[in-house]
């Protein structure tokens, strides 16, 4: 939803969320010429552009191309209302039931459609409807099944053969769950349950400055961050990482207003320290310096802070490379002033998830929080944050101390069928929390 609470369109340069069933998957839209691969489904995207988000549309055939993984199919998309998509059961009009599947023996013979029928079928049908029509038609044992049996073969076969998609505009819920799908290690095996938990400890909201490092989330923790502070706050994030260029998928996916993302300032952990303690006391940066950071030329790769390779080991912040001096006034520069001065001012909270070991990061970072302020640590090793933890009780810096793990179950409700999903996973990591001392 927008700012004045209507639903907005789609526009070129858009991240959007193709939803086909129960799957998702997180697109850009850049340009016309833009396609998206669903299996061995082709969609032209370009029929998307100035429609409303949650539209549902067809995918309608257009070409038909056999290769090496089969039949490939591109389809253009035509919108539809919702009251096209009704239940397979509802259409087919199937009232008749068996009362037990002991007599049905799966031997393949069942369906009595070849597979190049059934493939001429589909190239013939535009419907998912008309094609499992004919299946059923030419199944031996459907109207022996018993009505949950003719259920789970009605929606395999939906599965397959459906052909509507809705597009859907990106939500941190939406893109958590894509990602851990897809490939888990890649937002350091967070969960939606342990994210929800990193924002509630760290107390993020749309008042006060926070401090985040994270290396390697694809933008989840700072999107999931800038959403909770919102737009039109005060909130101001400062989110430090140890590469060369922020990730920032999922932040860029929010399409957040221009103010709230000028509030998010991205910078270097080594360069912004250098910065911090080699630089000019408590520097200022007025609106002319940050109005003329979006004309600056994008700095080049090896101008900028060498990136550190994640570790096990303890990093040593102070043997970072300087880099050279560079003339002008460059984007990473003017982003780690403005970093600068929000660490004069100090911080609201310290969120920090590490691939490396967090010890030598919080020991940097602490003495930028305020007093009685949280601090939240996520690894994916327990052992490292039990190292954290004995040193932080041991220094004295931080009270309350805390390690947890997370386990969440799912349960599929429907009635008479109401159990725990069958594949679940089993950590998300863990975290450690506490709040800091004078």
């Amino acid at each position: 939803m927008s700012t004045d609470g209507t639903t907005p369109n789609i526009q070129l340069g858009d991240y959007i969320v193709i939803q086909r069933q129960k799957y998702t998957k997180l697109q850009k839209f850049g340009s016309l010429d833009t396609t998206s691969t669903l299996g061995k489904e082709t969609l032209e995207l370009k029929s998307l552009l100035d429609q409303p988000y949650g539209s549902t549309f067809k995918m309608c055939v257009k070409e038909t191309k056999t290769g090496k993984r089969g039949a490939q199919r591109q389809h253009t998309l035509e919108l539809c209302s919702d009251t096209e998509l009704r239940s397979t059961r509802e259409v087919l009009g199937i009232s008749s039931s068996g009362a037990d599947n002991r007599d049905i023996c799966d031997n393949g013979e069942a369906q009595a459609l070849k597979s190049s029928d059934i493939e001429q079928l589909r190239e013939a049908c535009n419907e998912s409807s008309k094609i499992i029509e004919k299946l059923v038609e030419n199944s031996k044992t459907f109207h022996t099944r018993t009505e949950y049996s003719q259920e789970k073969y009605l929606l395999k076969k939906e599965k397959k053969y459906f052909e509507y998609v809705q597009i859907r505009q990106p939500t941190i819920r939406l893109m958590v769950d894509i990602f851990y799908r897809q490939d888990a290690e890649k937002i350091m095996g967070i969960r939606v349950d342990t994210l929800s938990q990193i924002i509630s400890y760290s107390g993020v909201c749309g008042f006060g400055s926070y401090l985040l490092y994270e290396s390697g989330t694809n933008g989840l923790l700072p999107a999931a961050m800038m959403n909770s502070i919102g737009a039109g706050t005060e909130g101001t994030l400062v989110h430090m990482h140890p590469g060369n260029v922020p990730q920032k998928q999922a932040l860029l996916a929010l399409k957040l207003p221009l103010e709230q993302q000028k509030r998010c300032v991205s910078v270097n952990l080594y360069s912004v320290l250098r910065e911090f303690y080699q630089g000019n006391v408590a520097p200022s940066i007025d609106q002319t310096e940050v109005e003329a950071e979006e004309t600056l030329p994008e700095t080049p790769n090896e101008e900028q802070p060498e990136a550190v390779e994640p570790s096990t080991k303890k990093p040593k912040l102070d043997e970072a490379p300087l880099s050279g001096n560079n003339k002008g006034l460059l984007r990473w520069q003017i982003e780690n002033k403005r970093a600068s001065a929000l660490m004069h001012g100090k911080f609201d909270s310290l969120v920090v998830a590490a691939k490396e070991h967090p010890s030598s990061i919080l020991q940097a970072l602490l003495p930028l929080v305020r007093p009685s302020r949280p601090v939240v640590v996520f690894s994916t090793c327990k052992e490292l944050l039990q190292e954290t933890y004995m040193e932080l009780k041991t220094s004295g810096k931080v009270t309350a101390l805390h390690v947890t793990s997370n386990w969440l179950r799912t349960y599929q409700i429907l009635p008479n069928r109401t159990h725990p999903e069958v594949n679940m996973s089993g950590n998300s990591g863990y975290l450690l929390t506490g709040f800091t001392l004078k």
